[in-house]
């Protein structure tokens, strides 16, 4: 199984990369790849720009991890109630190419935290609604309220067990969904 877990910051010390990156280590035989934004920043996209020059070649990159993907893990920053601004750019210019939805309807995991108590829950419920028009399946959510309390940034693992065991089961349901697909 290739997992492709991404987090939608450009932060280098985003916390919903760090979430990402442990949710990762929760499949078990599973290849993983986690993805930073920063290689694939694009001038803002405009559709003068698109006439111009087409779609930069960082989204054709992008869409090709979707693509090679079994598995999604997304891990959306929190900026002002939604997507950070970084995400939202790789998110348009992707969904710019010709003849494909961004998602690709692989079976997707959603999921965000942030230091307050909400967890990043205005993104989510923004990404639930919006994905699916884009072919997102998105399979579960998770939310993780209070980072700096819920993740011990040492040992980078959620530290609070019902958070943990609320992420394992949602992963093992993702997991399986998977597997049913494989045969």
């Amino acid at each position: 199984m290739k997992i492709l877990a991404i987090a939608g910051s450009n932060s280098e010390v985003s916390m919903n990369k760090q979430l990402v990156a442990y949710a990762s280590t929760l499949f078990e035989n599973a290849e993983v790849e986690v993805v930073d934004l920063n290689p694939f920043e694009m001038p803002i996209y405009k559709h003068e720009r698109e006439l111009a020059a087409g779609v930069p070649q960082e989204a054709h990159d992008f869409a090709a991890k979707i693509d090679g993907a079994n598995v999604l893990l997304v891990a959306l920053a929190e900026h002002n109630g939604t997507y950070s601004t970084a995400f939202k750019n790789v998110f348009d210019w992707v969904s710019r190419i010709k003849d494909r939805t961004v998602w690709n309807e692989v079976p997707m995991l959603l999921m965000s935290t942030s230091p307050g108590g909400r967890g990043g829950a205005g993104v989510l419920e923004a990404a639930s609604k919006r994905f699916p028009f884009h072919g997102g399946n998105v399979v579960e959510t998770f939310s993780l309220p209070f980072f700096n309390d819920n993740f011990d940034k040492g040992a980078q693992k959620i530290s609070n067990e019902d958070k943990v065991s609320e992420l394992k089961e949602k992963i093992k349901k993702i997991a399986a969904i998977e597997t049913i697909l494989e045969k």
